[in-house]
């Protein structure tokens, strides 16, 4: 695949940021770390050899008979029962840290939220589960949550501004007065309101917070229309009589993603402060699920134990930072006149 000339300069204007740069692979590695959590951190062995035969409970669930257990139930591979029988005929691979985001671990030196030891490298939580563990399955659900949504909202959003920039008069007149009334509405409360009415989940949050989200580029690609829509070779399309849909996204929604994508890495930012609020305040994700926010609120509640606290803090900080440094070096490679200097 060949690239443009422009694409190339964008591309090198991207590198020279360094900050940006170095943010984007490290983040990068970061969340494919985080991606295959079920291999870094999970309560099943990734590999149990018993008897002659291979078996992979990280994929398929096997029934405590299967290693020679009493019961039909799926395998608690924790168990020192279970670890003595699969250890006389075989052997068992773990992954580095055997404990999953809901894993509770009932053999703490003190009473949880228990401090950092070798088992639990930071710590437990007040319903004893290990933290890192639940640092690694958080940040990929924020993160995944995040893309999610900016990816949704930012379909609505360009949608919407092409439409009204294009069409412009009644059209961009009503839209414009209804975008206004629906901004002046205070979001916070009414995403409190619908949080604490539906069941929480991960597609209900996704759905409430699109409510407002899929606005933050209607008004940037909204002006990219309205300026483009008055080119001579739009115009010129419009007498050949090529349809109004096929110029918009042919020959106008090129520049208008411009400022789309200089401006997603913000959007997704603020997705997952979103969500984090949410979980915070206890109107986010269901109870049990490995989220950073209830992180956050268990050190608010638990200020004897300082690892609850930073651990939330500084993966989220971290990971902010992370997108905030490779947002600026989007935005400073989209910039037309650091492109031509």
């Amino acid at each position: 695949m060949k690239l443009s000339p422009v694409t190339k300069r964008r591309i090198h204007q991207f590198k020279t940021n360094k900050r940006g740069y170095w943010s984007l692979w490290i983040f990068l590695f970061i969340f494919t770390v985080c991606l295959f959590a079920e291999f870094v951190a999970n309560d099943k062995p990734l590999i149990v050899k018993y008897d002659g035969g291979y078996y992979m409970p990280v994929f398929h669930s096997y029934p405590e008979t299967t290693f020679g257990g009493d019961f039909e139930t799926e395998t608690e591979y924790r168990d020192p029962y279970v670890i003595e029988l699969i250890t006389d005929k075989g052997w068992m691979v773990w992954p580095p840290i055997r404990y999953s985001y809901d894993t509770i671990n009932y053999n703490l030196p003190q009473p949880a939220p228990s401090p950092p030891t070798k088992d639990n490298l930071l710590g437990t939580d007040d319903q004893g589960r290990d933290v890192a563990a639940r640092v690694i399955y958080g940040f990929r659900l924020s993160v995944l949550f995040g893309l999610s949504l900016t990816i949704v909202s930012s379909i609505i959003g360009v949608t919407a501004g092409a439409f009204q920039g294009y069409y412009g008069g009644w059209v961009d007149l009503i839209m414009q007065r209804v975008i206004e009334v629906w901004t002046s509405m205070p979001s916070l409360f009414i995403l409190i309101i619908f949080s604490s009415i539906f069941i929480p989940g991960f597609w209900t949050l996704l759905l409430i917070l699109l409510l407002f989200s899929w606005v933050t580029l209607v008004d940037v690609v909204r002006a990219e229309f309205l300026r483009a829509r008055n080119f001579d070779y739009v115009r010129a399309a419009n007498a050949l009589g090529v349809s109004n849909l096929t110029i918009m996204r042919r020959h106008v929604l090129p520049n208008a993603m411009v400022a789309t994508m200089t401006l997603m890495p913000f959007i997704l930012t603020g997705a997952i402060t979103a969500l984090t609020s949410l979980d915070f305040l206890g109107l986010g994700l269901p109870p049990g699920a490995p989220s950073l926010g209830e992180l956050l609120a268990q050190g608010k509640n638990n200020l004897q134990a300082p690892w609850l606290g930073f651990s939330g803090f500084i993966t989220l900080a971290l990971m902010l930072s992370l997108l905030t440094f490779i947002g600026e070096a989007v935005r400073d490679a989209f910039d037309p006149r650091k492109n031509n200097a």
